[in-house]
């Protein structure tokens, strides 16, 4: 059991996921970020499973075969993926929809800032997108919620925070189409 480290953590990647945010204009969802983590069905569970390496969320999941702070959290929280599944009229399963933008740029900071938590120094603006290839996550996503996350984390690899956060206040959250959507027109 380890609850000060663990609100440490949390509030850590809270303060860069904010930052973040604020860079680029969400100010309501980067003051707001993950606020459910400080619940006790939350809190107390990463207190218990704290490693200060990675989400203790994994390790619950190892220890009980699924992690219920995770259900919580993905429920309450539109910055995961997770949370944008809905019933399909028409086949009557559920599958992903695709992601409003501002909760996209959120998940990018959410992302992004996770890295610089668990990593330290060794973390790189390459750092989340090396995460997001390795990860069978991408299989489950909308495709075309997969599509931009993967071209924003490539941006974020490639040209650098400064590039990248313009993109996204100036392109992503101003409405503007996609490289490939203009190439539909």
């Amino acid at each position: 059991m380890n609850p000060w480290q663990h609100f440490k953590t949390v509030t850590r990647h809270r303060w860069l996921v904010m930052a973040g945010c604020f860079r680029v204009g969400l100010y309501w969802q980067g003051l707001t970020h993950d606020l459910s983590k400080y619940s006790p069905t939350e809190f107390w569970v990463g207190a218990r499973y704290y490693q200060g390496t990675r989400s203790p969320n994994a390790a619950e999941r190892e220890d009980k075969g699924y992690s219920e702070a995770w259900m919580h959290h993905k429920g309450r929280n539109r910055h995961h993926y997770e949370y944008w599944t809905d019933m399909n009229r028409q086949t009557r399963c559920y599958e992903p929809v695709e992601m409003p933008r501002k909760y996209l740029v959120e998940m990018v900071m959410d992302r992004r800032a996770a890295c610089l938590v668990y990593e330290h120094e060794r973390y790189r603006d390459d750092s989340a997108l090396a995460y997001f290839e390795k990860s069978r996550e991408r299989e489950l996503m909308n495709p075309e919620t997969r599509r931009q996350l993967h071209y924003i984390l490539t941006m974020l690899a490639n040209q650098g925070e400064k590039e990248t956060f313009r993109y996204l206040r100036e392109e992503v959250l101003a409405g503007k189409p996609f490289p490939w959507e203009t190439e539909k027109q």
